[in-house]
Order: C-alpha cells, then structure tokens, then sequence
C-alpha cells in the first residue's frame, strides 16, 4: 500500500504511532515533526534502523512543508497534565498548542484526513474543526475507540469469549462522563441477556456483568496505567493505527470516532463519539443506534459538559 501518514508530535504517542507504523504494511512514507529537533532525529534513527526487516519504507523527522501530498495527518502535541493543574488549565494549553501548528500543518497539506489524538481529544477536535477550514469529513479524533477496546476487553475476560465475538461500545466524551449504552452490547448477535440465558443452556455459570464496576473499569484503566508507568501509549496507538488502516481500506467501517455533531440525538456543536461511518473519504455520517431514553440523556449530559469547557477557553 502506497500511503504517506505524517505524525505531529514525537513524545510517548507520537512516536510509538510512528514506530506501530513502520513495522506494518501501513505507510511507505512516515514524517514525523515535532518542535524539539533532537528528539524526533532520535526516534526517526532508531525506528528507521528497525525497518531493514520489512518492506521497504521512508521515515524522516520533517518540518510542516514535508507533509505535502500526506494521504493522513495525525495530530498528537499536546502536554500532559502536571500535578495540581486544573482541566481548563491543561485544555487552555493544549489549544494554544494546537492553535499554533493548525495554520502550518493545514497549508502544507490540505487534502490529508486528520486524527487528532492530543487530549482533551473531543475538545481539541472541535477547536480544530473550527479553526482549520477544512470539510468536515477530513476530521475526527480517536474519541472512544480506545474506551470501546477496553470494554470489549473487559466483557471478554468476564465472559471468556473472544473479542472478535463482542459488540459493544463506549460513547461520549473519552473522560469522566464517558458512558456505555448496554441496550447496544452484543455477544455474536444476541443480547448480553439472552447470551447469559444461551450458555446456561449449555451448563456453563456465567456471572453477570456488574455493569457500573464495568464502567469504572473503561472509566478507570487510563489512570491506573498512568499511576503505575508514568503514561499510556501503547493501546492508545494501536488503535489510531487501526483507524488508519480504516481510512486506507477499500470500504467503510463503523467506529467510535469524536466528530461533530448536527443534530444527532439531538446534540449539536459539539464534537464527541457515537457510532460513525469512516472510510477512504474520512468521516462519512453517523450510524444511529437505538438507545432507551436513559442513555440518550447521558450521551446529552456528556455534551453539556464538553461545552461547558469549551465556553471557558479561547479558541
């Protein structure tokens, strides 16, 4: 496959999307940018001297003008959060940031799909939509496809069960109001209900879901590994490299990508992850799911507290 994929940002995601990348036949071209020259000629180099065990590939550490003709730009900059730091605080920054790199990165190449993984994603995804100038459908952040994996994880160690098997997903905003819509959860076709009544017919003792531990556990999972390793960007990269090979495929997919939203459930302006339409021409619609009246309030409640960060930051 023939594909350029710039990366802005060569810290612990960045440059392990990068390094996901180059030992899969993703990308022929990689450039990875980032404002510290010497770290992202580190990385290049030691990923680039990795890459003699696979299909021929180029990595460089660039600057904005080499993203020219990149088929996709993924968007990573961003700091983390530091000890006593408010959310607001963070988020301000990290769209000062990405106010920054925007008007550079767009010039050099606006024709490419963007994924906008630095976080608060949903946030930095709508400020992006709304300072880039580009057709929407050429945006989207990760938003809860790395939620969505964590869950199916979770459903498949408790159910033993392969992953593969599970429908279920994550909506909202990828943070604290995060929810999962469980009248959407399905094990190969059926409900989770009429699953646990399935294999009680075949003798096996399955416990039931403990569906709020469930949730802390998606909710959760990022903090915990943070706590114990300083920071998550294995899974996390994974999963934009999965989106990747979404928007390079042949056909559409489903996924829980933040995109904006006009209407949906009766949501607008605001940009969050619902099941959406992605393929080779970026972010084709959303998908609506039936929801009980219960989680449409939640999926509203997750909404009004993004805006509610929005309204307190300049963009």
């Amino acid at each position: 496959m023939s594909s350029k994929i710039t990366i802005i940002g060569a810290g612990s995601v960045g440059s392990t999307i990068a390094y996901t990348l180059s030992n899969e036949d993703i990308a022929s071209e990689i450039v990875l940018i980032d404002i510290n020259k010497k770290k992202v000629e580190g990385e290049v180099m030691d990923i680039a001297q990795g890459t003699c065990f696979r299909d021929p590939v180029s990595i460089i550490a660039g600057e904005y003008e080499d993203a020219k003709d990149s088929d996709i730009v993924i968007i990573t900059s961003g700091i983390a959060r530091k000890p006593g730091q408010t959310r607001i605080e963070l988020t301000q920054t990290n769209v000062n940031i990405l106010k920054s790199i925007t008007p550079e990165i767009v010039k050099a190449a606006p024709n490419a799909i963007y994924i906008i993984v630095s976080n608060p994603v949903d946030i930095m995804t709508y400020v992006f939509t709304k300072i880039s100038g580009l057709p929407e459908n050429q945006i989207l952040g990760s938003g809860t496809m790395l939620d969505s994996a964590r869950l199916r994880c979770g459903l498949s160690e408790h159910l033993n069960i392969a992953q593969k098997n599970i429908h279920a997903y994550v909506f909202g905003e990828h943070g604290d109001t995060s929810f999962i819509p469980w009248s959407g959860a399905y094990v190969s076709g059926v409900s989770l209900d009429e699953y646990y009544e399935t294999v009680e017919k075949m003798g096996r003792n399955v416990t039931k879901i403990d569906k709020d531990a469930m949730l802390e556990y998606v909710r959760t999972s990022g903090g915990q590994v943070i706590a114990n390793k300083g920071a998550t960007f294995y899974a996390v990269s994974v999963a934009v490299c999965k989106l990747v090979a979404t928007i390079l495929s042949s056909s559409d997919s489903v996924a829980t990508v933040s995109s904006m939203m006009h209407g949906e459930y009766g949501i607008e302006d605001v940009c969050l992850s619902t099941l959406t339409l992605v393929g080779p021409k970026g972010v084709q619609g959303k998908i609506p799911m039936r929801m009980t009246k219960e989680e449409v309030e939640k999926l509203k409640a997750s909404a009004d507290a993004l805006k509610a960060v929005i309204a307190q930051i300049e963009h």
